[in-house]
């Protein structure tokens, strides 16, 4: 049996001269209402919209103009370079690939700490028996063009390294700022001096130099642009690298012990007064003269001193430098700094290769 609807008296309708009574279902009526609701609901809808689209104004009538800028100009009127993007996820620069991965860095690490080693055999020989050895450290007025030396007369025999990327590969510095971008900051960079300690390695080849130098009783000396004021905790970074005993002040020099900022010939000099230098191994030029460094010098005339005909004959015979393509002074540079003019060159596009035939086949004698 069939449920019957109710019915709702919507009004008086006249029919035929007497007065009717229209019925309609209860469920019509509640469409109806639902479709009223949803009038209205479009209707504030569009109004929202329209004051969307519509010019908001200022107090005084001038129109404000929206846009997508998260910060006011400078004064001046120009506009800042958007920051770098943080790198995906996962993903290394290139520089770093090579550097603290590839078997090629590790190569050159060890190619240049067993030339140290080899240094360190023949100067402590020629200590033995007598022969004069000299300090590889620039004397007092030499320069690069003319460069002078002292001899060491009884000082003890010392090595001088760098250490970040040279002695010690900052993995765990680098590991955080490879998923980082954005421009270096010197303050998170004090943070890791104080408490990066247990993230670092020994570069490739340093435990055999520090083997070797301590049973042949050379003193490994390192002159960092760490800050003296963290020296506890470099002692300690170098100590647990297996590179140690380090004491501060004695084979550990830093910024601010000799000189001001980062110029370490200061500390080279204050070095070179107690020990005989016998070999100097770094990352970057500065690592051997400041002189590299002087104002003005662009990559070329920088690259032309490196390769000048007194300072070549130094590289691998006292003064030995390691790879970084990760950060430094040897990234600087553009297209016409880098590449010579004379030496560029432009693709010409793929050349069509004209087919070959096949050779016709050799014709032979009937028999």
């Amino acid at each position: 049996m069939k449920r019957a609807l109710p019915y709702l008296l919507i009004g008086a309708v006249p029919l035929s001269g007497c007065i009717g009574v229209a019925a309609l279902p209860v469920g019509y009526a509640a469409i109806a209402g639902k479709n009223k609701i949803a009038d209205k609901r479009r209707a504030k809808k569009a109004a929202r919209e329209e004051a969307k689209r519509a010019p908001v104004k200022t107090a005084d009538g001038q129109a404000v103009v929206l846009t997508n800028m998260t910060a006011l100009p400078a004064p001046d009127g120009s506009v800042a370079a958007p920051a770098p993007a943080a790198p995906a996820a996962g993903k290394v620069p290139p520089g770093m690939q090579y550097l603290y991965g590839s078997g090629e860095a590790a190569a050159l690490s060890y190619q240049a700490y067993l030339g140290v080693i080899d240094t360190i055999i023949a100067k402590s020989s020629d200590r033995a028996v007598g022969q004069a050895v000299f300090s590889v450290v620039l004397a007092p007025g030499a320069t690069l063009d003319a460069p002078k030396f002292e001899s060491c007369d009884k000082k003890p025999l010392a090595v001088v390294l760098d250490i970040d990327e040279t002695a010690l590969l900052n993995l765990g510095y680098e590991a955080d700022d490879s998923q980082r971008g954005g421009p270096y900051d010197q303050s998170r960079w004090e943070r890791w001096e104080k408490t990066g300690a247990g993230a670092v390695a020994a570069t490739p080849g340093m435990i055999e130099l520090a083997r070797v130098s301590k049973a042949s009783g050379v003193t490994l000396v390192f002159n960092s642009n760490r800050m003296a004021t963290n020296a506890k905790e470099t002692e300690a970074a170098l100590t647990g690298a297996g590179l140690g005993p380090v004491e501060h002040l004695k084979n550990l020099w830093l910024q601010g012990d000799a000189g001001t900022g980062s110029a370490k010939d200061p500390r080279r000099a204050a070095i070179a007064a107690q020990y005989c230098v016998i070999a100097m191994a770094g990352d970057q030029l500065g690592d051997f003269s400041d002189l590299f460094n002087a104002s003005g010098l662009d990559p070329v005339a920088r690259r032309g001193l490196a390769q000048g005909r007194a300072v070549k004959m130094l590289w691998g015979h006292g003064w030995f430098i390691l790879p970084n393509p990760v950060y430094g002074s040897g990234l600087k540079g553009d297209l016409d700094t880098i590449f010579p003019r004379d030496k560029r060159w432009t693709d010409p596009g793929p050349t069509p290769v004209a087919p070959v035939s096949a050779p016709a086949p050799t014709p032979t004698e009937k028999k």
